[in-house]
Parts: C-alpha cells; structure tokens; sequence
C-alpha cells in the first residue's frame, strides 16, 4: 500500500510540475525582459533622451512605485477571481505598456510608462508564487520556485544578446535600435496573455489534465497542510498586517532588492566600462555569463535547502558571498577579476532566492497568504527603485561605480544578518515553548 501511495505522489507531482512549471517559467521570462531591457536601451536611449546616471536610476526605479502601490490589491484580486484571468490580464497591460516606451520623446513620457509598467505588472510575481502554494506542498516549494525563478537568470541569458543585437542592426522606419527593444520585447506578453487565459488551470480541483485519483490526492494532502498551518499559526487578514514576522521578511527582501537591482540596472554600463573596445553586442555576450552561472547555481542550492529541511542558512549564506562580491567588483581593476566578482555576486544574489521564498508561506495561510505574500514582495521591491537611484547618484557625484557598489554590499550583508537573527529568535522561541509543554505534561 504505501508503495503504491509512494508511486501516485511521485506520478502526480511530475504531472503537476510539467504541466505548471515551463508554462509560468516562460512567462516569468518575458516580465523581466520587460522589466530589465531598459539596462541595455540605456547604452543609446541614455546618450538620445540626455539621461545622467542619476535620473537613469530614478527612472529604472520608478516601475517599482507603481508595482508597491498595487502589488497588495492586484494579490487580493487574483485570490478572488483566479490566477487564469487575473494573470491574463497582467500580462496584455504590461505587453502594452512596454512596448509603448519605444515610442518615448522625453525623460517626463518615459517617468510615466515606468511607472505604468509597474501598476500594470503588480501583482505577478507574488500571485504566481500563491499560486503555485494551490498546486505544491511546503516541502517541495523552495526547488519548485528555484525552477520558477531560474526564468529571472533565463531571461537576462536570452535578453543580453538580444537587446544588445537589436541594439546594433535595426533600425527599421528611421527609428533607433533601443526602442525597437522596447516594442519587440513587450509583444509577446500580450499574445501569452491570451494563452494564458485558456491553459492555465485556477486550482486541483478544476484539472481535467489529472485523474480523478490524483486529484482526490494532490487536494488531500494540500488540505492536511492548510490544517497544520491553521494549527500552528492563526492568522486573520488583517493580524497580517501585524504580523512581525510579515515586516521583518519584508525588510529583509527591501535590502536584497535594493542590491540585486541596484546592480542589475547597471550591470551592462559597468561591463561596458571595463573597456572601451566592446560593442553593444559584445557588452550583451558579456553578461550572459554570470546568469549562466546563477541559473545552475540557485537550482542546486535550492534542491539542497530542500532536502535537507534547512530554509534560513540556505537564504543566508549566499548574501554573504553576495556581499564579498560586490565588494571584490569594487576593489579589482582588472575585467577578468572583475567579471569574476560579478559572476560571484550575481550567482550568490540569486541562489537566495528559492529558499527565502520558501520561509513566508510557513506562517500564512489562504487569504492570508496573499496579502502576506503581496505584502512582502511590494514592500521589498520599494528596493528596486532604491537601489538603482542611489546607485546613479552616487555614480554621477563620484564618477565612478566603485562607493555605490560598496554601498550595496552592504545592504546584502545586512539582510544575510537579519535572516541569522530571525532563525536564532525562533529556535529560541521553540525551545521556550517545547519546556513549557513538557512541564505541563508532567
């Protein structure tokens, strides 16, 4: 019995991931190539517009002022009327957007799509990984949003090339070759946005793709973790927004943002920088590399955070690796050293990623978890509008890279620290409570 038991599980979680897992990596593939080809329009657009660093990074930023004012309702939404609509239509209003800023004449028009792009995007991410709690048990929630996320260094390995060939060879109806980037990468959300709409499936319960055994499975033992979770932690709606642990993950994913983005955003500039012999195109091979190497290595520390059990270290470790990165980036002159320590810094930064997701559903549930969920995500994304402006104004106040690198390491190591203080305080919390149940017994 429990053999068979073992071969339905297994059955069952391989037809749920084949079926879920490609389908929203390829969509997580085309919202950051939406979100992040600016970094490689930037190597014309900012020469054309007369963009300095400093209003460049508050440009890259202001997509995530409109994504915080709207991640928690879009959440709440998607909740409410399913991921299939809700999520049909993030992706058709994005796609729009982002392929109107190709047709930008000025800083003002391009403050205002940015910041459209991210009402029109709120929502996605946080509702994919809700999503995905409908579908996945907590134990296999850290691999399977490592696959997810591994779209994240997908898309910068496809967007590098990519934006920087459009870059270099069209220039079809007298226009530049930046906004062609702009218009031909945000098409295709909208065509996914349609297909979204009639493959994606909203819970178990709605799969015809699944037989009626596996589906009577797959909602039993989803719903024995929602019974453990409600056993463990009660959690109200509106408790979430009192909830401490909802603000210190919050914190926590404020500082990572502000240096993934911060970095991420000028990522082809500082390559560019590191010669004066590199083509756009050569700029774009260029950073390929160290998403190649994030891609493997988030998936493989995150497969490890799994197995053995083990979320907090397993988020921890790599910001610190992160943190030591950034600052060798800093420090060494040299390209090849330097591109070492970008390697290092974006690989670290992203096998974070899959492990740190996996902490918030632990402590939420239902409803709940969406606007936990929203919550931390929109909160922590304030990040990405920080970190890409601090880092063009201290580039334009210094000349140089070098202090806004050091700056944002540090934001990585700060936030490995918090992870550290937070596994300490609820191990401690646990013991506390394990005495006071074994006094009680005897």
């Amino acid at each position: 019995m429990e053999s068979v038991n073992n071969s339905l599980e297994k059955q069952t979680i391989k037809k749920v991931t084949r079926r879920i897992i490609p389908f929203v990596f390829i969509l997580y593939i085309i919202a950051f190539l939406d979100r992040a080809n600016i970094g490689y329009a930037a190597l014309q657009m900012n020469k054309d517009l007369g963009l300095t660093p400093e209003i460049f990074g508050l440009v890259s930023g202001i997509f995530f002022i409109g994504y915080f004012i709207f991640e928690v309702p879009s959440n709440i939404l998607l909740h409410r009327v399913g991921a299939r609509k809700w999520i049909a239509r993030i992706l058709v209003t994005w796609g729009i957007v982002g392929a109107l800023t190709g047709f930008a004449q000025n800083i003002g028009h391009l403050y205002i799509l940015r910041f459209l792009l991210g009402v029109a995007e709120a929502g996605f991410f946080p509702g994919i990984i809700l999503y995905l709690t409908y579908w996945f048990r907590g134990k296999e929630l850290a691999r399977t949003i490592a696959l997810f996320m591994t779209a994240i260094t997908v898309s910068y390995v496809i967007g590098a090339p990519l934006s920087a060939w459009i870059l270099d060879h069209i220039h079809w109806l007298n226009m530049d070759g930046w906004r062609w980037v702009f218009i031909f990468e945000g098409l295709p959300a909208v065509v996914l946005g349609f297909v979204t709409y009639f493959y994606l499936t909203d819970r178990p319960e709605d799969a015809k793709w699944l037989t009626q055994e596996e589906k009577t499975w797959l909602i039993n033992e989803l719903q024995k973790e929602q019974v453990d979770k409600k056993a463990k932690s009660q959690h109200s709606m509106k408790k979430v927004m009192k909830n401490p642990k909802v603000w210190y993950f919050s914190l926590i994913y404020f500082l990572y943002i502000t240096g993934g983005y911060g970095i991420g955003y000028f990522m082809p500039q500082i390559i560019q920088g590191l010669s004066n012999k590199l083509s756009n195109f050569q700029v774009g091979l260029i950073t390929m590399i160290p998403y190649i190497a994030a891609a493997i290595a988030m998936n493989i520390w995150s497969r490890r955070s799994d197995r053995t059990g083990e979320s907090f270290l397993h988020a921890a470790f790599p910001l610190i690796l992160a943190f030591l990165g950034l600052i060798g980036l800093g420090y060494f002159s040299n390209p090849f050293v330097a591109i070492g320590m970008i390697v290092i810094a974006t690989a670290s930064m992203y096998s974070f990623s899959g492990p740190f997701w996996s902490l918030p559903p632990q402590y939420l549930k239902g409803s709940a978890a969406a606007v936990g969920l929203a919550l931390v995500n929109s909160f922590g994304n304030l990040g990405g509008f920080l970190g890409p402006y601090m880092m063009g104004s201290l580039k334009e106040l210094t000349g140089s890279a070098t202090i806004g690198l050091y700056v944002l390491s540090g934001c990585m190591l700060c936030a490995s620290l918090l992870l550290l203080v937070m596994r300490k305080r609820i191990a401690t919390n646990k013991r506390a409570q394990n005495e006071i149940h074994n006094e009680y017994i005897l």
